[in-house]
């Protein structure tokens, strides 16, 4: 049997967005399990001593993302809009929370995918909870219930925990993805990983 692989995600990443819109299409293909983690980079790059994103910091590493990115959006089908640029790095936190509440449901990965197109198609801020709010209705949500949920202390402490498992799981980057104890870090390796979880 396959293995599940365990998806681990930042809203704010531009990798993390390629990934959300192709990982279930080619989990499904292989008959594996994903299981989707919202996490936050912030304090995992703040231990390293940085305040913000890598691509921030180097900037010769940033604009080679900014095409890269349009070149793997290209190379996939999945439409990316490099105003996004504008708002990066973006705060994350209101859409971590609410993926959290949103992930019990049914359409939670819409309203995740719905996130990543806000940010990275769209141009808007998801950090504003009018965006949010229209993310959950559009995936099939009362954003009036979930959107209580996201910034109850029940999603907050359980996105603190997420951040935590993560570090403890050795997670320095989005999107990673981990099988059994097997970590695979980057957008460039969800096949990599995907195929680790049906190996014998």
């Amino acid at each position: 049997m396959p293995r599940p692989i365990t998806f681990w995600f930042e809203f704010a990443s531009t990798y993390s967005y390629l990934s959300a819109m192709r990982i279930d299409a080619e989990a499904e293909a292989r008959g594996v399990e994903v299981i989707w983690n919202p996490f936050l980079l912030g304090p995992i790059f703040k231990a390293q001593g940085w305040d913000t994103s890598p691509f921030s910091i180097y900037p010769e590493k940033g604009e080679n993302m900014w095409r890269d990115m349009q070149r793997r959006a290209e190379k996939y089908g999945i439409p990316f809009n490099r105003s996004a640029e504008r708002l990066f790095p973006q705060n994350s936190v209101l859409a971590a929370r609410a993926a959290i509440a949103c992930l019990h449901e049914d359409w939670g990965r819409d309203f995740c995918r719905g996130v990543f197109r806000a940010a990275f198609t769209e141009g808007r801020d998801i950090s504003d909870a009018d965006t949010i709010a229209d993310c959950i209705e559009t995936a099939g949500g009362l954003p009036q219930i979930h959107m209580k949920m996201a910034y109850s202390n029940t999603q907050k402490a359980a996105l603190r925990a997420n951040v935590e498992t993560a570090r403890s799981r050795g997670i320095y980057g989005a999107p990673s993805f981990i099988v059994d104890d097997e970590l695979f870090w980057g957008d460039d390796r969800l096949e990599d990983a995907l195929e680790w979880a049906i190996r014998v």
